[in-house]
């Protein structure tokens, strides 16, 4: 069974920073494509990052690109996703994701989602 399992939001200022984790369990985490995709309150799902099998290949939404950086550990099965310079329009709950392919997405499309965690930008 896939699990995904997301940490590390909270409530922040304007400008500051946070690090999100995912830890996935029940596939070889280390051969597949991950993504992170959020939805705001009221807004559908939107794409934030997808990162390559292997680590060596990201894409950013242009939103959050030069803010934020995917990033994952295989031998911990653990996907993360740096968040600095926030701004009050990142508030969301946040989705570690994969479709257990290749494909590169860049879309929020991934087969199967985490139960999120929310990230909350607030003065």
């Amino acid at each position: 069974e896939v699990q995904l399992v997301e940490s590390g939001g909270d409530s922040v200022q304007p400008g500051g920073s946070l690090e999100l984790s995912c830890v996935a369990s029940g596939f070889t985490f280390s051969i597949y494509v991950m993504g992170w995709v959020r939805q705001a309150p009221g807004k559908g799902l939107e794409w934030v990052s997808t990162i390559a099998a292997g680590g060596e290949v990201a894409k950013y939404a242009d939103s959050v690109k030069g803010r934020f950086t995917i990033s994952r550990d295989d031998a911990k099965s653990t996907l993360y996703l740096r968040l600095t310079n926030l701004k009050p329009e990142d508030t969301a709950m946040y989705f570690c994701a994969t479709s257990l392919s290749a494909y590169f997405i860049t879309s929020p499309d991934f087969y199967y989602r985490g139960q999120g965690t929310q990230v909350t930008v607030s003065s």
